[in-house]
């Protein structure tokens, strides 16, 4: 509650947010009138934004520049390693082996002077143009399932080919995450857009049901993340 009242505030006082994520976004929307506020968009598809009463933010965009293959969470990992918080960076792209990552102007000294390693190898930064990536439209594989609900853990253990009940051990081990938050309850029944990733085993977005089977089981649709 408190990250949700302190961007209220610096919206108010300063007319922009931090960068907020999809569930820290409808949770200040609820507490806010439509026309208190725009949505800053750092490219087409982001699902990091922030929220602006009249100024569009100043957002800054770089290249990270890597001689070895990084996964995202490696980014991660040495964001945090670090100590730069989730709201100071925007998304982090991986596009045809290259990365890419926004962060507020206020980290820009920080960032440059002590991001310089992930996974033991030194890295180089380049500040583009914030508008390098403006178009860019993330790529998914979509993939049906015919499932018997839409409870996130039919549907993930379809995924992973696991039964049911053994869901319950990866939510303990807090490997899987709706909507940028571990998942607590196997019972939760998707909605569409909603957006879950499975450790190890990747990122996806529900689509909703396309159809019914003629024994009543739904088709559903579910994008994973390239």
């Amino acid at each position: 509650m408190y990250f949700i009242e302190k961007n209220i505030n610096r919206l108010m006082r300063q007319n922009s947010t931090f960068f907020l994520d999809p569930k820290e976004l409808i949770q200040i929307k609820s507490k806010l009138k439509k026309n208190d506020y725009s949505i800053y968009y750092p490219y087409k598809d982001s699902e990091k934004v922030i929220l602006y009463c009249e100024k569009i933010p100043e957002v800054l965009l770089y290249e990270i520049k890597v001689k070895v293959p990084i996964r995202h969470q490696d980014i991660l990992g040495a964001l945090f390693s670090i100590s730069i918080a989730k709201e100071m960076f925007g998304d982090i792209l991986i596009i045809d082996n290259h990365y890419y990552i926004y962060i507020l102007p206020m980290i820009r000294n920080y960032f440059e002077s002590n991001f310089l390693m992930i996974k033991n190898s030194s890295i180089e930064l380049e500040e583009l143009p914030i508008d390098t990536l403006k178009n860019y439209e993330r790529k998914y594989e979509k993939i049906e399932y015919i499932v018997s609900s839409n409870r996130i853990d039919t549907i993930i253990s379809t995924i992973i080919h696991k039964g049911r009940s053994s869901i319950d051990e990866v939510i303990k081990r807090k490997e899987i995450l709706l909507n940028h938050d571990y998942l607590k309850d196997g019972s939760y029944k998707l909605k569409e857009g909603d957006i879950f990733s499975i450790r190890r085993i990747g990122k996806y977005k529900y689509n909703g049901v396309i159809k019914l089977t003629k024994s009543k089981h739904l088709i559903v649709e579910v994008l994973k993340y390239l």
